[in-house]
C-alpha cells in the first residue's frame, strides 16, 4: 500500500469557474499535494471545457466506468494509502469495491454540504410549512449516513452541519471533522487595493443554475425583491451572473427592468468586484456559500437570509445586512447601497470573517496530523465504529449486487 497516495472518485470533474463545489475540490487537491502526497483523480463523469487541468497541478486523471470490474483493477494497480470520495453517492457506487480491493486505505467523504438537510429544507418551502427536526429522517438521510457510518472520517462544511449529526442523528464525533472552505488570507495591501465605494456600481447575484437553491433565488429576485428595491433607488441595475445559464434564466434579461443577466463569468471575484452589494435571499440549502465567500474575498457586502448566512461568520459581526423578511430585504440592500461609511465598515467585516474563519493556514496542517494519526490507529477506529461494521455486512450491502447485476448485464448486452 503507498501511504502517500491519495485517490478521490470525483462526482464530476471539477470546475471551480462553475461552483463552489469545483472550488473545495481544488483546495482539497492541493492541500494534499502540499503535504507530499501523490494524487490520483478518477472519474466517470464527461469532461466539460470548463474542467480544470488537474495535470497543470501534477495531478494523475484517470476515466473509469460505472459498474465495472476494471475499477477493481486500477485499485490493485494503484493500491492507495488514501481513497477520498466526492460526496456520498460516490461513496455507494465504488466503496464497496474500495473495501474489497484496499482495504487497509483509509476511507473519507467529503461531504460538499448536507445533502439531505438541503432537500429537506427544499420539501419542506414546497410544502408552506414550518422546518421541524422529523423533516430530516427521510430515506436520503438514511443513505448519506449510512455513507458516513461505512467511512473512516468524512469531512463536514458547516458547524452547524456537524451540529445537527452530533445532535439529531448521533453520530460519534469520532467520525466526522469540520473542514470549511480553505482560503487565502487577506493581508492589509489586498484590502488597500479593492475597488472603492465610487468605482462600482448596481447590484450582483452569481450562482451555478445547475443548482435549484440558486434557481429558485433568482427567481425570488426577479419577482419580489428587485421590483421593490428599484423603486428605493430609481435607475439602479441588478446584474446576474451564472455557470450553466439556460434559456429559462436568460429569458429573465430585462434592461429596461435594470435586470441584466450575463451568463457565466469568467471570473466569479472579478465580476461580484465591481459591483456595490451582493443579493442572496437563499431560502433553502445547505453547508457554505460560496458565492457570500467570494463575495466577502473582495469586500463586496452582502444581504442575505438565515440560511444564506448560516454558520458562516460565528460570533462575528456579518459583512452587511441578514434577514429573513424579503419586506425588509430591499430595505436593507438600499441603505447598504447608498451609505459609504456603512458599506466600508461591512467589507471589513467580511476580511475578519474571511481571516479569522477561512484562513487555510488554521486548518491544513491539523487536518493532516488527524489523518496521520487515525492511520496508526485505524483498525482500533474501526473496532469501535460498529454500526459502520454492519452497513458493510454482506447481507446488507444492496448497492454492492445491484452493481454487480448491472455489471453482468452489460457483459451480455454486448455479446
Amino acid at each position: 500500500m503507498n501511504k502517500k497516495c491519495i485517490l478521490i472518485i470525483g462526482l464530476v470533474w471539477p470546475e471551480p469557474t462553475s461552483s463552489a463545489a469545483g472550488t473545495r475540490m481544488i483546495q482539497l487537491v492541493q492541500l494534499f499535494l502540499s503535504e507530499g502526497y501523490e494524487v490520483i483523480f478518477a472519474c466517470a463523469a464527461a469532461k466539460s471545457e470548463f474542467s480544470f487541468n488537474l495535470k497543470d497541478l501534477g495531478v494523475s486523471e484517470r476515466g473509469i466506468t460505472l459498474n465495472d470490474a476494471g475499477f477493481n483493477l486500477f485499485l490493485k494497480e494503484i493500491n492507495p494509502g488514501i481513497v477520498l470520495f466526492d460526496r456520498y453517492i460516490m461513496e455507494e457506487q465504488y466503496g464497496w469495491r474500495v473495501r474489497e480491493e484496499c482495504p487497509d486505505a483509509m476511507s473519507i467523504l467529503d461531504t460538499e454540504d448536507l445533502h439531505c438537510l438541503r432537500n429537506a429544507r427544499q420539501q419542506v418551502l414546497k410544502s408552506g410549512q414550518a422546518f421541524q427536526t422529523a423533516d430530516l429522517f427521510t430515506d436520503m438521510a438514511k443513505r448519506e449516513i449510512a455513507s458516513i457510518l461505512r467511512c473512516d472520517l468524512s469531512l463536514i462544511i458547516s458547524e452547524v452541519e456537524m451540529k445537527i449529526l452530533t445532535e439529531q442523528f448521533h453520530l460519534d464525533p469520532s467520525l466526522i471533522y469540520y473542514l470549511p472552505f480553505l482560503e487565502e488570507e487577506l493581508s492589509r495591501e489586498t484590502i488597500r487595493n479593492w475597488r472603492t465605494f465610487e468605482e462600482r456600481e448596481g447590484f450582483v447575484f452569481i450562482g451555478n443554475f445547475l443548482h435549484e437553491p440558486n434557481w429558485h433565488t433568482l427567481q425570488i429576485l426577479k419577482t419580489k425583491v428587485w421590483p421593490v428595491l428599484r423603486k428605493k433607488i430609481p435607475g439602479a441595475m441588478l446584474h446576474i451572473y451564472g455557470a450553466y445559464s439556460t434559456q429559462k434564466v436568460m429569458q429573465l434579461h430585462n434592461e429596461k427592468e435594470g435586470f441584466y443577466v450575463h451568463g457565466r463569468a469568467e471570473d466569479a471575484r472579478e465580476s461580484i468586484a465591481s459591483h456595490k452589494v451582493l443579493l442572496a435571499p437563499i431560502q433553502f440549502g445547505a453547508g457554505v456559500k460560496g458565492k457570500l465567500i467570494d463575495a466577502m474575498q473582495v469586500g463586496t457586502p452582502s444581504v442575505t437570509t438565515s440560511i444564506g448566512a448560516e454558520a458562516m461568520s460565528g460570533e462575528l459581526r456579518w459583512n452587511g445586512e441578514i434577514t429573513d423578511d424579503l419586506a425588509l430585504f430591499a430595505d436593507h440592500a438600499a441603505l447598504l447601497y447608498q451609505d459609504e461609511t456603512r458599506w466600508e465598515a461591512a467589507g471589513q467585516n467580511g476580511a475578519t470573517i474571511i481571516n479569522e474563519r477561512y484562513g487555510k493556514s488554521k486548518f491544513s496542517s491539523s487536518l493532516i496530523s488527524i489523518l496521520e494519526r487515525l492511520a496508526t490507529g485505524l483498525n482500533r477506529h474501526r473496532s469501535q465504529n460498529f454500526y459502520g461494521q454492519i452497513l458493510q455486512y454482506q447481507t446488507l450491502n444492496s448497492t454492492k449486487y445491484m452493481s454487480l447485476w448491472i455489471e453482468e448485464k452489460k457483459k451480455t448486452l454486448n455479446l
